[in-house]
């Protein structure tokens, strides 16, 4: 098995020296990411290999570029060696170097958002769910986290001068709390076809972790076939994790695990320029006396990886409120808005900032 394996190494080692040495001969101008079609195009890649890149859903330059050598060597059942010079390659390509400040802000001019459906909310986000970045909201039963996951995958598909992006979304639900009739509800109220909204939103029903996974490593597949796509909601992010992951023997695994899903989608909301909401749980902490006991779950790995951080909670008289906890850019604060039947909307004489 070794020997063959290491004679399937070598012939790819040839087919990749190969291609490299007709590439320089016949191209001396650096090619951008943009220009190319096909990763056989890239230099050091030849038709084996692309196959089997293609297979693990490496599609593209900047897909090469933003992989781990050591899985891309696994899943594609090549040599260490080869991933490696096959992941330099890309991201020379890719010109992944650094930025000057002004590049960089010129570079965030491409960043998008999607409206909430309330104007005090919108305001306290900095105009609304960024894309490029993963907002989280976490809180307890009850408190809006899955009813802003409806609103924003039919926002989405609003026109832009509406709050929308004229786009469509990925729903990945671990709970089971997906529902049409609701999607059907707010589109006829936005003004949109109901059935066209639903059609927009492609689901996947994750039952395990590791099939919440398997569905996040395949929604670059899914924006490659269709390039409006401009959300995906994960509803929620550790259900599933808290069911499977019991005591503190199995914590490390748990969250090594997060640790790669949280990354998947941060390299996704970056390549793709897509905006990433998730809901997340919370549970009490024991050992607080005083003030609200209340904590997401999923520890420090969430709260790092997390661009945006909100706290909904329930307020008076029907109303929500949320927190923005944290946030790169913008202060803490925190507005009241209400769930209607035609979606989140600013409480009367809300809109202010406290």
């Amino acid at each position: 098995m070794a020997k063959k394996d290491s004679k399937e190494d070598e012939e790819i080692q040839e087919d990749v020296q190969e291609e490299t040495q007709e590439e320089i001969s016949t191209n001396s101008v650096s090619i951008t990411p943009d220009e190319y079609v096909d990763i056989k195009d890239l230099p050091g890649v030849g038709s084996a290999v692309a196959s089997r890149l293609k297979s693990a859903g490496y599609l593209d330059v900047i897909a090469l570029a933003t992989a781990n050598p050591l899985v891309v060597s696994e899943v594609c059942e090549i040599g260490e060696p080869t991933s490696r010079k096959i992941i330099a390659e890309a991201r020379e390509a890719a010109k992944m170097n650094f930025l000057s400040g002004l590049e960089f802000e010129d570079k965030r001019k491409s960043v998008q958002r999607i409206s909430t459906g309330s104007q005090a909310f919108d305001i306290l986000l900095g105009g609304g769910v960024e894309s490029q970045s993963i907002t989280e909201c976490y809180g307890e039963y009850g408190s809006g986290k899955s009813q802003l996951a409806f609103e924003l995958a039919v926002n989405v598909q609003l026109p832009r001068e509406k709050g929308g992006l004229e786009g469509h979304a990925i729903w990945i639900d671990t709970e089971g709390t997906f529902r049409p009739a609701r999607i059907e509800q707010l589109a006829v109220a936005k003004g949109l076809d109901p059935k066209e909204a639903l059609q927009n939103i492609k689901i996947g029903r994750a039952y395990s972790s590791d099939h919440q996974m398997l569905l996040i490593d395949k929604v670059p597949d899914l924006i490659n076939k269709d390039s409006k796509i401009k959300l995906v909601v994960v509803d929620s992010m550790m259900a599933l994790f808290r069911a499977e992951y019991i005591g503190r023997g199995t914590l490390a695994d748990r969250q090594q695990k997060l640790n790669v899903i949280l990354h998947n989608l941060q390299r996704i909301a970056d390549r793709f320029n897509v905006a990433v909401y998730m809901t997340n749980q919370v549970m009490a902490r024991p050992d607080v006396l005083f003030g609200d006991p209340t904590v997401a779950v999923g520890g420090h790995i969430i709260g790092h990886v997390a661009t945006y951080r909100i706290y909904l909670r329930k307020g008076k008289k029907g109303a929500r409120v949320a927190k923005l906890v944290d946030s790169p850019s913008l202060p803490e604060g925190e507005v009241t808005f209400q769930i209607t039947a035609e979606g989140i909307k600013d409480v009367e004489e809300e809109g202010k900032r406290k």
